[in-house]
This record gives structure tokens, C-alpha cells and sequence, in this order.
């Protein structure tokens, strides 16, 4: 039970990372936001200071989670998963994955955007994979203009300047995973006819 709690109380810090990073704060924002101090966090984050509750707290406010998700409290039992919205430049990320690290995976919500407004195309470590569920989605990727449509993926190199947005009428929506290391997806596909288990 001891090593339990101790490997739960490593892991907070990695995590209060991988929060911070997925959603582009910087460590004096976030300490503008909590009133931590800037050298406090990243001691939690690195895991040479110990989580207490005065610090998390603010913490899970900032990030608008619950505080079990900072300490990966046991599941209670209810396998359903309840993603706390992130919108980013008016787009909704829903996560769907619950641990820091690795591959990552969302659900977004696009709203209609058919000029990108004052975006710019971005460029960021990683790798991302994209399924257009519904409606349809523009990717501006390196010297490329995409229209992807539903049932249609497009997997790319993040360091590649890019930009999603909308075209419109309506709200978009795609799964998305994203590789923060460059992970990349690996798909195994049994051969037509096996019967052998993979």
C-alpha cells in the first residue's frame, strides 16, 4: 500500500506537467493564475517537491479539473469517461484519454471559420492523426490546402507549419490523436481469411 501511494505521488508531477503543456501555459502564467510561485511549480513538476493539498487545489482550479485527476485517485467503478471541455480559439477539445504522456486522444468541435480569423499556421513538437467525423474540415498544411470530408484521415508531422479550421455551414467535428514525443499511430489489420488472433 505504501509503495502505491508513493508511485501515485511521483506520478503527480508528470502529470501536473502534461496539463500545463496541453493546454499552452507557460509556468509564470500559471503562477499569476494560482499565486504558486514560478520556482514551487517547477519543483512539482519535476517531482523534487512533494504535492500537498494547498498546492493542488488552486492547481485543479486553474486547469478546471477535479482533483482526483491530478492525483489519479482509484476508479470508483463507473467505467464512463467525463472529459472536462479545453476550448482553444473557440475550438472544443474533449479528452479522451486520462494519463499525461503518450499518445493523446480527442474529440473537437469546430465551429464554422471560413476566413481562420487572425490564425496563423502553427508548428509544435509532435504528430497528429485526424477522422473528420461529421461536416467538413480545411487543413493548411505546409504548402498544402486541404478539404477533408467525413470518414476521411490525414496524418501529419506537427513541425510542418499547419492550421484546421471549419469551412462551414455547420460545426465540425473529428477524433484526433496526437503523439507529443512524435508518436505516431501503428494500425495492424488481420490479413483477409485469418483466423489468428493478433
Amino acid at each position: 500500500m505504501a509503495n502505491e501511494d508513493a508511485a501515485a505521488l511521483a506520478a503527480v508531477g508528470p502529470r501536473l506537467r502534461a496539463l500545463r503543456q496541453q493546454r499552452a501555459i507557460t509556468l509564470t502564467q500559471l503562477a499569476d493564475l494560482t499565486g504558486i510561485s514560478v520556482s514551487t511549480l517547477s519543483r512539482l513538476e519535476s517531482g523534487s517537491r512533494r504535492p500537498t493539498l494547498e498546492l493542488l487545489l488552486p492547481l485543479a482550479r486553474a486547469y478546471q479539473v477535479a482533483l482526483d485527476e491530478l492525483v489519479d485517485a482509484p476508479a470508483t467503478g463507473d467505467p464512463r469517461v467525463r472529459p472536462t471541455p479545453i476550448v482553444r480559439h473557440g475550438i472544443t477539445f474533449l479528452p479522451l484519454t486520462r494519463r499525461p504522456g503518450g499518445l493523446q486522444a480527442f474529440k473537437q468541435i469546430f465551429p464554422p471559420d471560413p476566413t481562420a480569423g487572425e490564425r496563423t499556421p502553427q508548428t509544435h513538437e509532435g504528430y497528429e492523426w485526424l477522422y473528420v467525423l461529421s461536416g467538413r474540415l480545411r487543413l493548411l498544411l505546409g504548402d498544402r490546402d486541404l478539404t477533408l470530408h467525413p470518414g476521411e484521415v490525414a496524418e501529419f508531422d506537427t513541425r510542418i507549419p499547419h492550421l484546421i479550421l471549419n469551412p462551414g455551414p455547420g460545426a465540425a467535428e473529428a477524433l484526433s490523436l496526437f503523439g507529443p514525443q512524435g508518436e505516431r499511430l501503428h494500425v495492424r489489420a488481420r490479413p483477409v481469411g485469418s483466423t489468428r488472433e493478433q
